[in-house]
């Protein structure tokens, strides 16, 4: 094999982590696109006092309805809409291959994912109930977590 030839191999394989890569960071940014929607739902819905979101679901109701849907006045789902929207922005920002944003994607994710098992174990443990909206969100910030780990490190 001549150096020429093993140059061109080197050169395909890192193009085609760089398009995984791109392509990772754009699901990822389309997954947390839909969360941001989930939670800006939720969060309109919160401020203006609409508790048939859950519809005739009582343990919805309960979960929307509990101490544990605000923080210092704020609605919970707020927290989310800003983490969705963090995260949709560093995911875009990595697909274009910024860095820094990459090392960002990961950290909010994180984050998202640490508070995501809390509110579930509130949900599971303390209210005994679960709201759809809330499983979906979580689903959202497994998925962008998984996401997350699977794509390839740029080098």
């Amino acid at each position: 094999m001549t150096t020429r030839q093993k140059q061109s191999e080197k050169s395909s394989a890192r193009d085609s982590l760089a398009r995984a890569r791109v392509v990772f960071n754009a699901i990822a940014a389309v997954v947390a696109l839909a969360g941001l929607a989930d939670a800006t739902y939720l969060t309109v819905a919160h401020l203006a006092g609409d508790n048939s979101v859950c519809g005739p679901s009582q343990p919805c109701s309960i979960v929307l309805g509990s101490a544990y849907a605000q923080i210092a006045g704020i609605p919970t789902a707020a927290f989310g809409a800003v983490a969705y929207f963090s995260a949709f922005s560093a995911a875009t920002l990595a697909a274009f291959g910024y860095p820094r944003a990459r090392s960002f994607l990961i950290v909010i994710v994180a984050a998202m994912f640490a508070f995501t098992l809390w509110l579930l174990y509130l949900q599971a443990f303390v209210l005994h109930a679960f709201c759809p909206f809330c499983l979906l969100s979580a689903a959202f910030t497994f998925c962008l977590a998984g996401l997350t780990l699977a794509t390839p490190p740029a080098r």
